[in-house]
């Protein structure tokens, strides 16, 4: 009997991590970004984006601070396009990862997929308001690479990533 290719392995996977996410948020208010998220985002960040260990930290607690603050909504904007490299620190644990970039996916689908996280992951409270294809477009007319994100994430008010 012959094994899987990893290819059909990280298929099985990426298809069970799906349907888990796509039930855990059934009554989003972002579906399409619900589907973004699991399809591109679960995989490491875990189907309820509570993170994994030492690999990618939980979306639990900061986007909706980020999207409530005009160099957060950048911070948003700049990770999901070109990825973050190297050690940061989140709710005091320590993560050193090469998250990727997704510079392949269209504007429309990656601010979907942020306001998912924003307000049906993390609850923005009322009056933050909802990331758009512009806003993405804006940070995407400004290439960096991931070490560059995360520079630009230790600039950012200690309010806001603590």
């Amino acid at each position: 009997m012959s094994r899987p290719c990893l290819t059909q392995r990280r298929l099985v996977i990426t298809t069970a991590l799906a349907l888990a996410a796509s039930s855990a948020w059934a009554d989003d208010a972002y579906p399409d970004g619900a589907a973004g998220f699991a399809a591109n985002c679960a995989v490491c960040h875990g189907p309820a984006a509570t993170g994994i260990p030492a690999l990618a930290p939980p979306l639990t607690r900061n986007p909706a601070r980020y999207a409530g603050d005009p160099q957060g909504r950048r911070q948003l904007a700049m990770t999901v396009l070109y990825g973050l490299w190297g050690e940061i620190m989140v709710d005091g644990k320590k993560y050193d990862f090469r998250m990727t970039d997704f510079t392949r996916l269209d504007d429309a689908t990656l601010a979907a997929i942020l306001n998912h996280v924003v307000f049906d992951v993390d609850k923005a409270p009322a009056g933050v308001k909802p990331l758009t294809a512009a806003d993405i477009a804006a940070e995407r007319a400004h290439p960096i690479d991931g070490t560059g994100v995360r520079e630009h994430r230790k600039s950012l008010p200690a309010a806001l990533t603590d």
